[in-house]
């Protein structure tokens, strides 16, 4: 279930910010701190701080006084589950605990588990006996059926279907609106289309598009 903080610095200042500015405000919290790889890149939240990469970060950090009362987001959406696993890490490294954030208009099981730096954003579902592991974004109106197990990196785009008993692996990331069947499992680094239906087993690093999701004719040619 959630963890309220008080006040959280966000890694990433573009449009997947302002999205968690939302839900951290729903929470009760507010961000006090963004952060981001890019030195051209301006605040996506008015009036907050923007620091460029880790040294940024630390340089921050160090000026900000008592770092007790902080906790951390990853505002790095797409296929970039490395990336967002890499800055799970920095965070646990400078000791900032990374809660899982889930939007008071989502709806997970009690028997689910949502792990640390993940994201249920509004009108999602995760059923019973979900596996959600870390770093972990579940866009606006997914639904995540039952014992789902979805790998760490993962990015599920809003809308899309997960039919129950699927397994998804790290770093996979899963389009807009695309239907997953039951039972299928989908490998690592594995890219599913948007409006995709996948009916059977996506292997790792494969990109699948269509109805039914078929790999995409880049990948055909030899």
């Amino acid at each position: 279930m959630p963890v309220q903080m008080p006040s959280f610095i966000v890694w990433g200042s573009a449009g997947h910010a302002k999205v968690l500015h939302d839900v951290i405000r729903e929470l009760g919290g507010v961000i006090c701190c963004l952060v981001d790889n890019n030195p051209a890149a301006t605040p996506a939240v008015t009036g907050v701080p923007l620091v460029v990469g880790e040294q940024g970060l630390r340089t921050w950090l160090a000026r900000c006084g008592d770092p007790s009362q902080l906790a951390a987001a990853i505002a790095i959406g797409g296929d970039r589950g490395a990336i967002r696993r890499e800055i799970e890490s920095i965070f646990s490294a400078l000791r900032i605990p990374l809660p899982a954030l889930v939007h008071p208009r989502a709806q997970v099981s009690d028997s689910a588990r949502i792990g640390a730096a993940s994201q249920v954003l509004a009108n999602a579902l995760v059923a019973a006996e979900c596996a959600i592991g870390d770093a972990v974004i579940v866009n606006h109106s997914v639904n995540v059926d039952h014992e789902c197990v979805i790998g760490d990196g993962v990015h599920i785009a809003p809308g899309a279907v997960l039919c129950g008993c699927i397994i998804v692996g790290q770093d996979a990331f899963i389009g807009a609106g695309a239907t997953v069947l039951p039972r299928v499992s989908i490998g690592r680094s594995a890219r599913i289309g948007a409006g995709a239906v996948v009916t059977r087993d996506v292997p790792d690093n494969t990109t699948v598009v269509g109805v039914p999701a078929r790999p995409n004719a880049r990948q055909r040619r030899p």
